[in-house]
């Protein structure tokens, strides 16, 4: 598991700064306590005050989640729907090998990137992900709060389209969700606790910034 440098650093650093006192003549034992820490406390609760030694540890082993990670993993997985709809019109109306293949090849991944996102979220937060049956709804109200995501008529063209028409639409709407989708990762990353969000986020960069690059190509 990579080394995760929690978003308390930043925050921790610049108490230290602040917080910092003269420890006396006694450098051993001013050396031992180091300055208190202002911990920002999670949402809801109040800021803590920390030893230097209990600030280090906490930023550690705390990898609760927070709202940012709960967030991203309700939205990707409706990200991830709208994607896997646009790539299930590809086997009959896309007209290029190249972009069958690649449809095939991001339904593969985001299809159980959704389920072990569904997993942790009935595992930090009760829900399973699915509130609307797993049946890709929602995409206009979707639309409106996440970055890349297509709106109902450009949906309902890419559906209408055919042969070089739809490889067209296909490629610069997946693109420009692609985008959204990394978008979200650096936020989540910037801004959640969680170290298995961070290694979702971490491959839904990889991923699709290999695929934006092959689609680019393409066009």
């Amino acid at each position: 598991m990579p080394v995760r440098r929690a978003p308390l650093v930043a925050a921790v650093l610049s108490a230290l700064v602040l917080t910092a006192c003269d420890s006396g003549s006694d450098t051993g034992s001013g050396a031992a306590a180091g300055p208190s820490v202002i911990a920002p406390g999670k949402p809801g609760e109040a800021n803590r005050t920390l030893s230097a030694q209990d600030a280090a540890e906490q930023r550690v082993d705390d990898d609760t989640p927070n709202s940012a990670d709960i967030d991203f993993a309700r939205m990707m997985i409706e990200h991830h729907r709208q994607a896997l709809e646009m790539t299930g019109l590809a086997p009959k109306q896309a007209e290029s090998a190249k972009l069958k293949a690649l449809a095939s090849r991001i339904t593969a991944a985001q299809g159980p990137e959704i389920k072990a996102m569904e997993s942790w979220l009935a595992t930090y937060s009760g829900e399973d992900g699915d509130a609307d049956g797993g049946t890709g709804g929602g995409h206009e109200h979707a639309a409106t709060g996440m970055p890349g995501m297509a709106t109902e008529a450009q949906l309902k063209k890419l559906r209408a389209a055919r042969g070089k028409a739809f490889d067209q639409l296909f490629l610069t709407l997946m693109i420009t969700h692609h985008e959204g989708a990394i978008t979200m990762a650096a936020d989540v990353k910037a801004q959640g606790n969680n170290v298995r969000i961070e290694e979702m986020a971490d491959d839904v960069v990889a991923e699709q910034t290999t695929e934006i690059t092959r689609m680019r190509a393409m066009l």
